[in-house]
């Protein structure tokens, strides 16, 4: 069994809320007695991509468990590479790949520089199908990313999603080792079906979005005042998946 914990869209802003949330859902995490096997961050670690911003990040997102990060359309890929990747590369994108208990995690960089939607780069899906050329097909597989690939039915997200989808449902097409892809970006919890398999999004830790048959008049579109959350996606030996959400009080 593998047990992930996956947050998202943390927006360190170098304020006070921000900080306080984020830190309240690593005591969480990092104050749990039983099996947590990693955690994963789907981007919009930083609200600016100020260099302040992610060492704050850095301190807050501490953990004795396994971190793997991917950005976000806030973040900006030097100063994110500096805080949390494992390699240089630039303005290159930030695909890195994990061996947690047993799997893999293929985590890509869906960013575009300058742009709030998202695209995964011939030079990321090439890197991506090299990873899972490499992973033998008992060996489960999960595609990270910020934006998710397919519309969640909440207007002002869905023209800031993953374009070019079909381009990763042709890369998934050949690789049946993949169990699930996880995304953030939307801050607020979904389920879906991209390629034949789950789409999980993870709840927002800043904030969360209010769906639209959720707001009366005067209403925005994000609510301030609800919990930050978690999802716990559970891998069973008999590779189904179950994903349960936490909201932190």
């Amino acid at each position: 069994m593998i047990v992930l914990a996956h947050i998202s869209d943390p927006h360190f802003d170098g304020g006070p809320r921000s900080t306080e949330r984020a830190q309240r859902v690593m005591d969480y995490l990092n104050g749990l007695s039983g099996q947590v096997d990693a955690v994963l961050v789907t981007g919009d670690i930083a609200d600016h991509a100020l260099p302040a911003e992610y060492e704050e990040a850095r301190k807050v997102l501490a953990s004795p468990l396994p971190m793997m990060v991917c950005p976000g359309n806030h973040d900006a890929r030097e100063p994110f590479r500096e805080a949390f990747a494992q390699e240089e590369g630039g303005d290159a994108p930030v695909n890195e790949v994990h061996r947690v208990a047993g799997a893999v995690f293929a985590v890509c960089d869906s960013s575009i520089p300058g742009q709030d939607d998202g695209h995964l780069s011939d030079e990321t899906l090439e890197w991506l199908e090299g990873v899972l050329a490499g992973t033998s097909p008992e060996t489960p597989v999960f595609v990270c990313f910020h934006h998710p690939p397919v519309e969640l039915h909440v207007p002002h997200i869905d023209g800031v999603r993953q374009f070019g989808q079909e381009r990763l449902a042709a890369v998934a097409a050949r690789h049946p080792q993949i169990v699930a892809f996880l995304a953030g970006h939307a801050h607020t919890p979904a389920a879906t079906v991209f390629a034949g398999r789950p789409l999980l999004v993870a709840p927002g830790v800043t904030s969360t979005v209010n769906l639209p048959w959720e707001m009366g008049e005067g209403d925005g579109p994000v609510n301030h005042d609800a919990p930050p959350a978690v999802a716990f996606h559970i891998l069973g030996d008999d590779r189904r998946l179950t994903t349960h959400y936490r909201f932190i009080p």
